[in-house]
């Protein structure tokens, strides 16, 4: 079986690493919107912990603690879960990426049945 090469293929390949670099984009702008707003709420709490830090009363001290102990699993837990969605996307438009080489011409149908569709849903809405 001889394979020919023509535009197309180049072409779908090319949407390939576009699918994979736009899937990455994204990952990082939800992860920076998600990630500063969480930030911002652990620094918050910090803040509050160090305006009480002079109280001494037993219940203060024990919620304080509690609160500290939350926020710094918290912090861990935010950066675990950074680094699996990272790398799940990763995983995604790389399959995404092997796909598109491996099986350029269902590749270009694909992109034409998903161009097919939003264009009948772009056109039901105007």
């Amino acid at each position: 079986m001889e394979t020919t090469y023509d535009g197309t293929t180049e072409q779908a390949r090319a949407s390939g690493r576009r699918i994979r670099n736009d899937v990455s984009e994204g990952v990082k702008d939800v992860k920076a919107a998600a990630s500063s707003e969480i930030k911002n709420l652990i620094a918050d709490v910090e803040d509050l912990m160090a305006r009480i830090a002079d109280l001494k009363d037993v219940d203060v001290v024990r919620v304080r603690s509690k609160v500290q102990r939350a926020v710094d699993a918290t912090k861990q837990s935010l950066a675990d879960g950074a680094e699996t969605i990272r790398q799940h996307a990763q995983d995604v438009a790389s399959t995404a990426d092997d796909y598109v080489r491996d099986r350029p011409w269902q590749a270009v149908g694909i992109a034409a049945l998903v161009g097919a569709v939003v264009g009948i849903l772009a056109t039901r809405r105007s």
